[in-house]
């Protein structure tokens, strides 16, 4: 007897093959028939009209801290995933020194934009070494699977103390001890290794972090560390000195095609259309295309819609956070502080006042926050309200920008900024595109998704909690490029085979996954099924469930029928089930 069958529904099996109808048999948390079915089974599961396909696999996670207390992995649980990888862009949590988590807990709340006082009370630090924060992770039966991998700043912390700052130069003996810490990892079955080289990414005290500059003999030494396993995989995150005067891409590239040739393991790098560096994004497809034909295999990670950030009275930063007269009630419960926001007084005082730097030496302030509002009535042309007809709109026109609505009010962007952040009850959301949006539409985007060597990734998912919610990147890829674009007849329209297979598929085969990523008979049976009708996205919600009160971004969505990982439904119709087949993944060989 199976132990249940998924009836009738339109199978996209991941491979990027034509949808077909079947019934799909599920035993012993695998895929154990598929066809016209007539087994008995424990449940049958009606999917008419619905679409089945394999679990989605996101590459670009951020739970190292979050997942030592939260079993469940929101809100990644409600896009589809089944399996997620974390310690990425070079920061995490292990391996650490006793008396030193302090100093992490700064990287990742600068870095990541995670309430320090949330990882403060919530990391319960009951490991020292990679593997010893494996073991403590796998004690906790969990909703997903999970892989790690490790993170170069917390390594080069580990080793050379204070001595750890970026541009310190690693010693040989440094270098030894990096190295036989990171085999120890990999021998534990930890997925690959990370590093980050942006000049964005700062710690909570302002300071640039500690592996940023590490030199090419490091950075190789690590890469090399991987070269005898069957396993690993190196993801980086560079922003190839796009903020300096000097123009540094060449360079940068050369150090990440020394590492991927010193590892002969995969290597995926973020890829973005920066502001500034707004062609950068074509040399880097360029030169990883140069890349793969001298027989070095580099992949680009790149996201399903604009890169920003979604800006409120109650999110992480908004354009007022600067000026006195807002300070002056901003400790106020939102209602009341948008109905002190409306008062002419003090609508005067907030316009009219000179704002304080925010971003100063000493907090992970970023830079952002003050050049916003010093230029906000040219960046106001990327700025919308998130919600638009009732739903959320990730792709808005400039008429629907607060630039416009200025120029037809007669008055200026910041004025219609405050207005509309000051109605009601204060919850009002803007979203700010920073990247990928330079055209004002998501054509960059789409030529990304296309190219062939683009992985679907970069959610963040866990990280930036008070500014972005892009754990929900991969229900966006099915209503937006597939649903949406169908609708509106754009030929952008991406094929609904092609977008699954990217979404699993391509995942796993990346990662090195041999037991996931399509549905075919003998694999896990790590399943969605979807109601196409009702597949949404939900409006973002700042909600207070963090350690210490931490406040986050939630996004659900509608129309999930169902989700399994190992043949457990773990979410159905948008709510947790008490099931946990969730487990660590450990990669051996």
């Amino acid at each position: 007897m199976l132990d249940f069958i998924i009836q009738g529904g339109l199978v996209v099996d991941g491979t990027g093959g034509e949808p077909y109808a079947a019934d799909v048999g599920i035993k012993d948390g695998l895929v154990a028939a598929i066809g016209d079915i007539a087994d008995a089974a424990k449940e049958v599961i009606d999917a008419k009209g619905a679409w089945v396909m394999p679990g989605f696999i996101d590459l670009h996670t951020h739970y190292d801290g979050q997942a030592t207390w939260d079993d469940a992995f929101v809100p990644s649980i409600y896009h589809g995933v089944t399996t997620l990888v974390m310690g990425n862009c070079g920061v995490g949590f292990a391996p650490v020194k006793r008396g030193e988590e302090q100093r992490l807990i700064e990287l990742m709340e600068g870095v990541e934009d995670i309430p320090g006082a949330a990882l403060a009370e919530g990391v319960k630090w009951d490991w020292q070494s990679f593997p010893e924060y494996m073991a403590a992770l796998e004690k906790t039966p969990r909703s997903l699977d999970y892989l790690v991998q490790v993170p170069h700043d917390p390594l080069r912390m580990f080793v050379m103390g204070e001595r750890a700052k970026a541009g310190a130069e690693a010693s040989v003996a440094d270098l030894d001890a990096m190295c036989a810490l990171l085999d120890e990892a990999l021998r534990a079955g930890a997925a690959g290794f990370s590093t980050g080289r942006s000049d964005n990414h700062r710690t909570s005290r302002g300071q640039a972090t500690p592996a940023s500059e590490s030199s090419h003999a490091e950075l190789t030494a690590l890469a090399g560390t991987l070269k005898p396993y069957a396993h690993g995989v190196i993801q980086v995150v560079n922003d190839f000195d796009v903020l300096r005067a000097d123009d540094n891409l060449d360079a940068e590239f050369d150090l990440i095609e020394a590492m991927a040739a010193a590892s002969n393991k995969r290597l995926s790098m973020t890829w973005l259309q920066r502001d500034p560096g707004a062609t950068q994004h074509e040399r880097v497809q360029a030169r990883t295309l140069a890349a793969r034909a001298k027989g070095l295999p580099l992949y680009l990670q790149t996201a399903s819609r604009g890169i920003g950030v979604i800006t409120g009275l109650d999110a992480s930063f908004h354009l007022f956070m600067g000026c006195p007269a807002y300070q002056e009630i901003a400790a106020k419960p939102l209602p009341e502080r948008a109905l002190a926001m409306r008062a002419p007084k003090v609508k005067q005082r907030v316009l009219l006042e000179p704002a304080l730097p925010l971003a100063t030496d000493g907090n992970a302030v970023p830079p952002l926050v003050d050049i916003l509002r010093a230029q906000i009535e040219r960046i106001s042309a990327r700025m919308f309200p998130l919600v638009m007809d009732g739903k959320v709109n990730y792709e808005p026109h400039v008429k629907d920008s607060f630039y416009a609505r200025a120029k037809a009010r007669g008055t200026t962007a910041m004025e219609v900024i405050y207005d509309y952040l000051a109605e009601g009850d204060g919850n009002n959301l803007i979203y700010f595109p920073i990247f990928n949006y330079n055209e004002g539409n998501l054509n960059t985007v789409h030529q990304m998704l296309t190219y062939p060597h683009a992985l679907f990734g970069l959610s963040d998912a866990g990280a930036h909690v008070g500014t972005v919610c892009d754990a929900s990147f991969s229900t966006f890829m099915l209503t937006h490029w597939v649903q949406g674009l169908q609708k509106a007849g754009d030929p952008r329209q991406m094929a609904l085979p092609a977008v699954v297979q990217a979404l699993t598929q391509k995942q796993a085969q990346y990662v090195g996954l041999k037991d996931r990523g399509t549905l075919q008979i003998g694999m896990r049976a790590d399943i969605n099924v979807i109601d196409p009708n009702k597949l949404a996205l939900g409006i973002p919600e700042l909600v207070r469930d963090l350690p210490a009160g931490g406040r986050r971004f939630v996004q659900k969505a509608s129309g999930y029928i169902g989700t399994w990982v190992a043949g457990q439904c773990v979410i159905r119709a948008g709510e947790l089930t008490s099931n946990k087949p969730g487990k660590l993944v450990r990669m051996k060989g």
